[in-house]
């Protein structure tokens, strides 16, 4: 599964992690606000993206891109659309507590508990820190750390709404903001997500399922004030975190 995150950086087009399945990496810096995807403005001729509806989530089977674990779908294509699930997060530098939002993303929570359960996330690398000006995430969700690895099947996009824009097309995802990383393809994500520890911008298009609370962002900002390990990375500000951290496992509350 490959997975990216764009940003815009004051006229520059940053993109995270674009990687092929093959392991190529395709992303680039782009000297403009209107390059081509994938780029914080999309092209009028992009295919659109498909939300849940009543019809149900999408999930669809890769087999090009088998799981590194293997997991099922997700039992339940008909999720409930309404209310929260809190979930911890226990890593190797801290816990972070997340509140998933049905209301926003109910097709991306089922997934994400489908995954939880299975313990897909168990002893898992979060690969990749940004702390550039624009953007600052962690991104986990991949089990061989390679930024490639996913579930075995994506999931349908579901459109954040009511963003406040930013720059050249870009949105403000605002710090403590759980999100589905995914590639310049509509529905492209799987099991990678990323956590916003400071307002950072983004094509609007990035799917918002949940939120760290205030102790959650705490351990975020200490990773990011380790600052990123410069062996490998893509440029500077953007590779795996020095210091490493492991989700040890996520623990669904009961209702």
């Amino acid at each position: 599964m490959v997975a990216v995150v764009v940003a815009a950086v004051v006229g520059t087009v940053v993109a995270f992690n674009a990687l092929s399945s093959g392991g190529k990496r395709t992303g680039s810096t782009t000297p403009s606000s209107q390059a081509s995807v994938p780029s914080s403005t999309p092209p009028s001729s992009a295919s659109p993206a498909t939300p849940a509806t009543p019809a149900g989530c999408n999930f669809v089977k890769t087999p090009e891109e088998p799981a590194p674990r293997p997991v099922g779908l997700p039992a339940n294509a008909n999720p409930p659309r309404q209310g929260t699930v809190a979930v911890t997060v226990t890593t190797n530098q801290g816990v972070l507590p997340v509140i998933l939002d049905r209301s926003k993303a109910p097709c991306t929570v089922e997934n994400f508990l489908s995954l939880a359960n299975a313990g897909f996330y168990n002893n898992t690398p979060c690969h990749r820190l940004v702390t550039l000006e624009t953007l600052k995430v962690l991104q986990c969700g991949d089990p061989t750390g390679t930024g490639k690895g996913g579930p075995g099947y994506t999931i349908p996009d579901e459109p954040p709404t009511g963003l406040k824009p930013s720059n050249a097309g870009a949105a403000v995802y605002p710090r403590g903001t759980v999100a589905m990383a995914k590639t310049a393809a509509p529905n492209s994500g799987g099991s990678q997500f990323f956590l916003v520890y400071a307002d950072s911008q983004l094509s609007p298009d990035y799917t918002i399922f949940g939120t760290v609370a205030e102790p959650g962002i705490k351990v975020l900002e200490k990773i990011a004030a380790g600052g990123v390990d410069s062996a490998g990375a893509t440029e500077p500000g953007d590779g795996k975190p020095k210091l490493a951290i492991t989700l040890q496992s996520v623990t669904i509350a009961k209702p």
